[in-house]
């Protein structure tokens, strides 16, 4: 009968490699499409503005607490790449938005991906880490006042 047990687990475990196996899918997508869902949805009330490395804000750039850091995982299961990675970003918003408001400052700028501690500047996409069961999304930024 222990053979039996065996066999069926070792043959359980073969037909299913995704489990076996981590996926871990490098993304870059839009940046401002999700900053926009996250204002439209009440995530984010839109009194901090978001700016890409490589996307100056006009007007003054006081810098308040630079290399702001936020490093978010999500439920990826049941969710598209873009879902999961969405969900992610949203929530590194909501993190950079309370901790911009918390030192007076009214934007986070010079945002960098900074997944695994590796900076990547684009000043149109976010890099995203999707799995088959958690995605993960890493910035880095300065938390600023911009008059």
């Amino acid at each position: 009968m222990h053979i039996k047990t065996l066999a069926a687990a070792t043959l359980l475990l073969s037909a299913l490699p995704a489990v076996s196996q981590a996926r871990d899918t490098t993304l870059y997508l839009p940046f401002d499409q999700v900053v926009t869902e996250a204002i439209s949805t009440g995530k984010i009330d839109g009194s901090v503005k978001f700016y890409l490395a490589g996307n100056t804000p006009s007007g003054k750039v006081s810098v308040l607490s630079p290399g702001a850091v936020t490093n978010k995982k999500t439920n990826a299961f049941n969710k598209t790449d873009y879902q999961a990675c969405s969900w992610a970003l949203q929530s590194a918003l909501i993190t950079l938005h309370d901790a911009a408001k918390k030192a007076g400052a009214n934007a986070v700028t010079d945002i960098t991906s900074y997944y695994k501690r590796n900076e990547r500047k684009d000043p149109k996409t976010y890099e995203c880490h999707a799995g088959a069961i958690i995605a993960g999304v890493a910035l880095k930024g300065d938390l600023s006042k911009v008059n």
